[in-house]
């Protein structure tokens, strides 16, 4: 728009100068015609000629001098308007050239009154030819000065108009780049002011969907506690009724010891199951739906062979091996009591068959551990794990032990693999495994805690650290005290439920128990199972660790690895300075 505004300007200043000139050339014309016939005049008649030649010089000279000022003025305004910031100039020229109008027009009068004396001489005889030439010489020179007058001044006007047009296209312009310069630094902090908004946003939407997804998850697990709280206790009212089902049969066979061991059962397994809560390894866990739809089944085949008080150790039994699902539920193809099958897993093709070997080969493993009731928990853990290794485990672990303990299962289970070939035998926690799902199992077992403590023990001796560091994954020796616990919870079946985290180092040991509240500062007295660390320089940072196997009269017992690159043990007082701080597993 600027420069459409410039060039309109100049093209009137154009106009204005392109007038001037045709009004200098009218006066010129007019000139040339009042000489022309002021000559022809004087030849016809001398006193008329010089009459009309006075008469016509100074019509013609009134004539030029009006028509020069209309014009001027005319397109002097014009310019004027068209360049505003130059009306002062223009109005200075304009009184100069009316001051100069007035000095032409006495100089005219003069000039006029002077040719009415020639005349007045000429009336006399005084004047001659002569005479005449000298007054059209003195118009003509008069005309002449007026048109370069006239001519200066379009130029002045012209030069001024342009200045101003200049100025103006120059101020136009730089006011524009200022115009556009602010327009881009006002775009420029509007796009930043949209930006950080949207940033804003955006972080506002994370925290709310971060909130929204912290609260859903919350929910979620609110749900499925309450779920496992409808299952424990559905379980629990099924035990007593399985357990009163139970009180029945032995009442009807005579047997009142039986009566009571079962009456005991029943309302000690019952309370465990409604209000004992718990968790870890050693909480109880209900059976599925698969498994309590094979009730039946497991009821007639354990009256069948004699052990209908074990109902719902058969139940938990199945439920560690298969859930309840497959053809072969209690994975008895491989036991000695399949004769229509392969001897392989999952060899049975039909459930109910699978459930009368596995209630044959359960009864076994019960009569070769000489478990006496249901709640005869060490020696249930004798046949279970009797039951996974085979019997030959229970007169082997007689034989050298006693009887049971998870340091020889893990020692049965390791010669056994050996011995075939194999990376692994069996399972060295099935008891535990099998009696998270039994409703009697919490009342009258001991702490998980003290299975790792036995893996430990079983170690001693031990130098070099090889089958820890390897086990963890190193293929050359290193610090081997935190990968001597990780292995030892490994062993029972800690690191995949969650219980005990595997770690290399000391300090993610801590920083795991930490985390999860479950931490203790040195001051504590510790429980067999917990997990020591130590801080041998004092500087605030642990860089040793082991396992409690026991604390009596403010004595700390130890299991540790790696000490002075061997297993051994070793004894703290409570609140030793050496003493980080321990983990305490949610056994």
């Amino acid at each position: 728009m600027a420069d459409i505004k410039t060039r309109d300007a100049v093209k009137g200043t154009i106009k204005t100068i392109d007038k001037a000139a045709i009004a200098s050339e009218r006066m010129k014309s007019a000139y040339v015609g009042i000489k022309e016939k002021a000559e022809q005049g004087y030849y016809a008649d001398e006193n008329s000629a010089t009459e009309y030649a006075a008469d016509r010089i100074s019509y013609a000279a009134d004539r030029v001098k009006d028509e020069g000022i209309h014009q001027f003025n005319k397109q002097g305004q014009k310019a004027v308007k068209t360049t505003q910031k130059n009306i002062g100039k223009a109005k200075d020229k304009i009184s100069d050239f009316k001051q100069s109008r007035a000095v032409k027009a006495a100089e005219q009068k003069a000039a006029q009154n002077m040719s009415e004396q020639h005349g007045l001489q000429i009336r006399h005889g005084v004047a001659s030819r002569s005479s005449v030439p000298d007054v059209f010489q003195t118009a003509k020179s008069q005309l002449i000065k007026t048109r370069q007058q006239g001519q200066k001044i379009i130029k002045t006007t012209a030069r001024n108009a342009e200045k101003a047009v200049k100025a103006t296209a120059k101020g136009t312009v730089k006011t524009t780049e200022k115009g556009i310069k602010t327009a881009q630094a006002t775009s420029k902090a509007a796009i930043k002011t949209t930006e950080t908004s949207v940033k804003t946003a955006q972080a506002a939407a994370k925290a709310s969907a971060k909130t929204a997804q912290k609260a859903a998850q919350a929910a979620k697990a609110t749900a499925e506690a309450t779920k496992a709280t409808v299952r424990a206790t559905i379980a629990a009212v099924k035990a007593i009724i399985a357990g009163t089902k139970a009180l029945i049969s032995a009442l009807i066979a005579g047997g009142w010891i039986a009566v009571v061991i079962i009456l005991i059962v029943v309302l000690l397994g019952c309370a465990v199951s409604l209000f004992g809560g718990g968790s870890g390894s050693n909480a109880y866990t209900p059976v599925s739906a698969e498994v309590e739809a094979y009730e039946p089944l497991i009821q007639k085949y354990a009256k069948q062979y004699g052990i209908p008080e074990y109902v719902e150790l058969i139940k938990a039994v199945m439920m560690q091996e298969s859930g309840g699902r497959g053809l072969d539920p209690m994975q008895a193809a491989e036991g000695s009591f399949n004769t229509r099958y392969p001897h392989e897993p999952n060899g049975i093709q039909d459930p109910e068959y699978s459930i009368e070997c596995g209630v044959q080969e359960l009864k076994a493993a019960l009569l070769s551990a000489e478990v006496e009731n249901p709640i005869d928990m060490e020696h249930i853990k004798f046949a279970l794990q009797g039951y996974n290794f085979g019997n030959g485990y229970i007169s082997w672990a007689k034989t050298n032990y006693g009887g049971y303990s998870y340091a020889n299962a893990v020692e049965f289970s390791t010669m056994q693999a050996s011995r075939l070939g194999w990376d692994s035998y069996g399972d060295t926690q099935y008891p535990a495994h099998v009696l998270r799902y039994y409703p009697y199992g919490r009342a009258f077992t001991s702490g998980g805690n003290q299975a790792i403590v036995e893996v430990a023990l079983t170690q001693l001796g031990n130098e070099g650290g090889q089958p820890y560091w390897s086990w963890y994954g190193f293929e050359g020796r290193v610090e081997w005290c935190a990968c001597f616990v990780s292995w030892c919870a490994d062993q029972c079946g800690y690191i995949e439920s969650g219980i005990i985290p595997k770690f290399a180092g000391c300090v993610d040991g801590a920083n795991w128990f930490k985390g999860n509240g479950q931490w203790q500062d040195r001051n504590y007295e510790p429980q067999a199972g917990n997990i020591i660390f130590f801080d041998w320089e004092g500087d605030g940072e642990t860089d040793h660790v082991g396992i409690v196997e026991k604390c009596e009269n403010g004595v700390v017992y130890t299991v540790e690895g790696n000490s002075g690159d061997a297993c051994r043990q070793n004894q703290y007082t409570v609140g030793s300075s050496s003493i980080y701080g321990y983990g305490v597993p949610a056994y």
